[in-house]
């Protein structure tokens, strides 16, 4: 008799709370090889990515921490933090 095999879940770690949930119900932000920021919806772009939870609370802690910028070793234009936070309003 033949055991059915679990299909593993990806999780990762929200930058904001820090809590680990699954990487479909995050948001992935990506620094391409060239070095421009850019909001991942689809969790496949190549890059560097760091994932935050559908909040604004867990945002606004991200950029009070200055997270994303320790997390991709560069400054953050506040375009991206607006761009972040008009997607994430948008789903609440």
């Amino acid at each position: 008799m033949q055991q059915q095999k679990t299909k593993k879940i990806p999780m990762r770690t929200c930058i904001g709370c820090g809590t680990e949930k699954p990487k479909k119900e995050l948001v992935r932000v990506v620094r391409d090889p060239e070095g421009n920021l850019s909001v991942d919806l689809t969790g496949k772009k190549n890059g560097r990515g760091a994932y935050i939870c559908h909040s604004t609370e867990c945002l606004k802690k991200a950029r009070k921490g200055r997270r994303l910028e320790k997390s991709f070793s560069m400054q953050i234009p506040d375009e991206v933090y607006d761009e972040l936070m008009r997607g994430i309003a948008a789903d609440e």
